[in-house]
């Protein structure tokens, strides 16, 4: 590895003594957390470096892997020796001549009071067996120049490697750095002899001292370094970190927009399409790649030849990338069934034309692909928000759009909002933060996202949610993205996002009694319009509104025309049950029951409870029917009548008449 001048990326924009340093740019030298790292060994703070540790960086103008970047910029830093420690290959050398310069550095320390036992190996002896004399030592010495290669890629055990290192950096005679990688694999926290090994390593970044004077041509470090290197910081005890002022937390994130910018000017030509891509054009891409990873960015560029996804559609590009489906069910739609989306959605919704035809507009808008927005985009599909009395068909007409649009019921997935009243039900969403119970899992919504990208989510009665639990909803809308605990993000591009609330639905039944017929529309509508704006300021959420305003569809109350309707849908789901069940016709005596179930929902307070009503009022129908089969045991083929009397007393006769 080449070493890197610093001042070329912004290390040191002056001379070391003229101030401070001038302002950092991503220029293709080394990335900003790589620059943060060598400023933090110039103020002599060890280093726990944590995040996304296996990503792929542009360094020295070249694609290089973290291990690559950390050991250059050690080196650039004045070190003479730089090792690495990992769990699976022990302790190694990434850079040429190191392992023979740390085995003679390891031959060569004598036993101090900051080694314990003063020897890289168990036991009274050097790792040869022999006494420390001084012709062992010289044994030893050769020995090692000879096997330290080897013995690097046997690997000594951790605390072996931790006691050697710890000698080594205590020593000023040599500018050395050592990288601990996946220490919270191999020392799991809250275990004794996972604590007294985190001891043994703090306590050799503690010791570390500041090398004796380099070359004027080498800057050393202000201490030997020894730095730890974790996915997640949250696995590491707190302790060991957080106490000393002297250990230094710092987080690599994904590549900022000025690293893409570098990696897609690079990778420009490997894009399907780059030969006629204009500058706009890659730089509509530099943002649809907000938050990928170096890696994602390089796949980026092979998904573009794959499925045939020019560079001068980004939106397309990063959907297929993002989603990696063969079939995307919105190209698989037929153009008929579409058109025709407010016929089929009503025939499921029975009273709802308005609520119907807004959603069917903005499933063919969806369909279409024309939206306000550029390139990369990724928000929502469809975005609404039923709101009016309850029972009148919101959670059915979110089924039958997910029927209707993919071809599966199961497609739909509710979220009771109810259940996230408490401000910690967030993480349920998303996920908790690293270092908490259920931190592995994932959260509930992005999980169920990741694994059905395609769905109509349905977020019932959000009116009861937590605030903070209404910002992740606020982001999901503005930005069509999620990333949980464990930061993996799920894309709700594909998704329909609705939301239901019953705010105002209370006032309903108030306003049946003040009515000298039926409630108009208009007033309905007028009301629950206010309801609903009012709760969003009072729970301090007003911008979450004016983000849904354009997709709020309030429901109507169930007319009378409507609720025969309803009861006979009802009845033949009754009559169905019975005719698979026991292979028996159920006729229902519509004459009988029409009016009675009229009359039933004319009382205000019924009408208030909507569809949920009917089917309240007909479960005494069910109840007959039940007693029927019981007490009469009818034979397979036979036929039986369903009515009601003048009283409301329910009936079930046979086909001659008898009850």
């Amino acid at each position: 590895m080449t070493a890197v001048d610093f001042t070329k990326s912004g290390d040191e924009g002056r001379d070391e003594d003229a101030g401070a340093p001038g302002p950092v740019t991503a220029d293709g030298m080394m990335p900003l957390w790589a620059v943060s790292l060598g400023w933090e060994l110039r103020r002599g703070r060890q280093v726990v470096l944590s995040g996304q540790i296996r990503d792929r960086w542009w360094f020295d103008d070249a694609p290089a892997d973290f291990r690559a970047v950390v050991a250059g910029v050690l080196e650039a830093r004045g070190a003479d020796v730089v090792g690495w420690w990992d769990p699976v290959a022990g302790l190694t050398f990434p850079l040429p001549d190191h392992a023979e310069r740390f085995a003679e550095l390891a031959a060569d320390r004598p036993r101090t009071a900051a080694g314990n036992s003063g020897r890289p190996a168990g036991g009274g002896e050097r790792p040869g067996g022999e006494p420390r004399t001084r012709r062992g030592a010289e044994r030893e010495r050769d020995r090692a120049g000879l096997l330290a290669p080897r013995r690097a890629a046997a690997g000594w055990s951790f605390d072996d490697v931790v006691a050697a290192v710890h000698r080594v950096v205590a020593s000023p005679d040599t500018a050395t750095a050592f990288v601990f990688q996946d220490v919270d694999h191999h020392l799991p926290p809250g275990r004794p002899e996972s604590n007294a090994g985190y001891l043994r390593l703090r306590a050799a970044m503690a010791d570390a001292v500041t090398p004796r004077a380099a070359p004027p041509d080498r800057r050393p470090h202000a201490r030997n370094a020894v730095l730890c290197a974790v996915g997640d910081v949250g696995r590491l005890p707190g302790w060991f970190h957080l106490e000393d002022p002297r250990i230094a937390t710092l987080h690599i994130g994904p590549p900022d927009p000025g690293e893409r910018r570098l990696w897609l000017t690079w990778l420009r030509d490997r894009f399907n399409g780059a030969a006629d891509a204009t500058r706009n054009e890659v730089e509509a891409l530099v943002g649809a790649t907000d938050g990928m990873s170096g890696w994602d960015i390089d796949a980026l560029a092979r998904t573009s030849w794959l499925r045939d996804a020019p560079v001068q559609k980004p939106d397309k590009l990063l959907e297929v990338h993002r989603l990696n489906v063969s079939v995307d069910p919105w190209t698989q739609l037929d153009r008929e069934t579409v058109a025709r989306a407010a016929d089929v959605l009503g025939t499921r919704v029975v009273g709802q034309r308005k609520a119907v035809d807004a959603v069917a507009a903005a499933l063919q808008a969806a369909f279409v692909g024309v939206d306000f927005g550029g390139s990369g985009t990724a928000r929502p599909r469809g975005a609404f928000f039923f709101v009016g009395p309850t029972g009148v068909g919101k959670t059915e007409l979110a089924k039958a759009v997910a029927e209707l649009m993919f071809g599966d019921q199961s497609a739909y997935a509710r979220f009771d909002m109810s259940e996230y009243r408490m401000e910690h039900a967030a993480e349920r969403l998303a996920g908790a933060p690293p270092g908490y119970i259920g931190h592995e899992q994932g959260g509930e919504l992005t999980r169920r996202v990741r694994e059905r990208p395609f769905s109509v989510l349905l977020f019932d009665e959000i009116e009861k949610a937590h605030p903070r639990v209404l910002d992740k909803f606020l982001q999901i809308l503005e930005d069509g993205r999620l990333t949980d605990g464990r930061g993996q993000t799920a894309y709700f591009s594909q998704c329909l996002i609705i939301f239901t609330s019953n705010t105002g639905a209370e006032a309903v039944q108030d306003l049946l009694y003040e009515g000298d017929d039926d409630l108009p529309y208009g007033v309905l509508e007028a009301h629950f319009t206010r309801a609903v704006e009012e709760k969003f300021r009072q729970i301090g959420r007003p911008e979450i509104y004016g983000r849904l305003k354009p997709g709020v569809v309030v429901f109507d109350m169930l007319r009378r025309e409507h609720i025969v309707k309803i009861a006979d849908r009802l009845l033949g789901q009754l009559a169905e049950s019975v005719r698979e069940r026991h292979r028996v016709v159920l006729v229902p005596d519509t004459d009988s029951l029409h009016p009675w179930i009229t009359e039933r929902m004319s009382d205000p307070e019924h009408q208030a409870y909507g569809g949920r009503q009917i089917r309240n009022e007909m479960e005494r129908l069910r109840a007959a029917v039940v007693t029927h089969f019981l007490a009469r045991r009818p034979a397979p083929g036979s036929r039986l009548r369903l009515g009601v009397d003048a009283d409301g007393t329910a009936w079930v006769r046979t086909g001659e008449g008898e009850r």
